[in-house]
């Protein structure tokens, strides 16, 4: 079985047509087609549906997809071993994180390693949505959540202590709660489809009902929304450690309940073995994260 076969079958899939596959492989499309044919030639099955404008991968091409990126894995590390020292990583990375935390914390990393790793390209997807990392052949994904296992394979990176808070003008007109129950008797500003926030009390994870007149799905929209005054937000120290610092924002402290802790992790779509290129790019992540968390401590 040709490496370069599986190449085109697994950057086809991922682009979603043979034409943006060639063009990531540096092939012509009629290369691309003949390979993706003698693939499937030889394994005796379909893989992929082909329209005159997309690809997409049968059942058994779904299937089949996953020890395609094994093989071409365990090719990109063995051919990694016999690089020199400091080097670097090389290939393709495909990595996603939510809109907000991939644009302050992930995207101001992402050049720096680069720099440190000419060879390698890096496809950067920020979304807000659950992304299939393993449908959409995503190489690692940076998750906030609570500090328990996850289903898929994980690291855990770092915690993700979070804040309530509120502008200085919404405090002084609506003043400050000072108990868990409080909140509900103040505008809240929601994620879209929330109706409770989730604290902990005595190592026990309790919810309260919080209501309010905004609600977005985005947590950049929420953030802005509290610096304009229009209620108490529940973000991550990460997104408005700077605000608190500056006196934009303050943070309220309950005497009750404290907020939920969660934690910042790389998620794999398998365990049987993660690349190079995914390890150096946790690692970097990792300790990053680790500076700027010790500088804000």
């Amino acid at each position: 079985m040709e490496l370069s076969d599986l190449a085109v079958f697994v950057e086809a899939v991922r682009a979603g047509s043979l034409a943006a596959a060639s063009r990531r492989l540096g092939i012509n499309s009629m290369t691309a087609s003949r390979r993706l044919a003698a693939l499937e030639t030889e394994l005796g099955i379909r893989l992929v549906h082909r329209t005159t404008r997309s690809l997409s991968p049968t059942v058994e091409g779904e299937a089949f997809l996953p020890h395609a990126q094994a093989m071409l894995e365990q090719q990109a590390s063995g051919l990694a071993a016999l690089r020199p020292t400091g080097a670097g990583v090389s290939g393709q990375l495909r990595a996603t994180a939510s809109a907000a935390f991939g644009r302050k914390v992930v995207a101001p990393m992402i050049a720096p390693f680069m720099r440190d790793n000419p060879e390698l390209q890096v496809d950067l997807l920020l979304t807000d949505d659950q992304v299939d990392i393993v449908a959409q052949g995503i190489d690692v994904a940076i998750r906030i959540a609570k500090l328990r296992d996850n289903h898929l394979v994980a690291r855990r990176l770092a915690d993700n202590p979070r804040r309530l808070c509120a502008s200085p003008g919404y405090l002084k007109a609506s003043g400050t709660p000072a108990v868990l129950a409080a909140l509900s008797d103040h505008a809240c500003l929601l994620a879209t489809g929330t109706s409770h926030w989730t604290f902990s009390r005595n190592g026990k994870a309790v919810r309260q009902k919080v209501d309010g007149r905004f609600t977005a799905n985005s947590i950049e929209a929420l953030h802005q929304a509290c610096r304009g005054g229009l209620g108490i937000a529940y973000l991550s120290s990460w997104n408005v450690e700077d605000d608190l610092r500056s006196g934009l924002l303050h943070e309220i402290r309950l005497e009750d309940a404290e907020p939920e802790p969660l934690a910042i992790w790389a998620v794999y779509p398998t365990a049987r073995l993660v690349p190079a290129k995914v390890r150096a790019f946790v690692d970097a992540l990792e300790r990053m994260l680790r500076l700027a968390f010790h500088k804000s401590a």
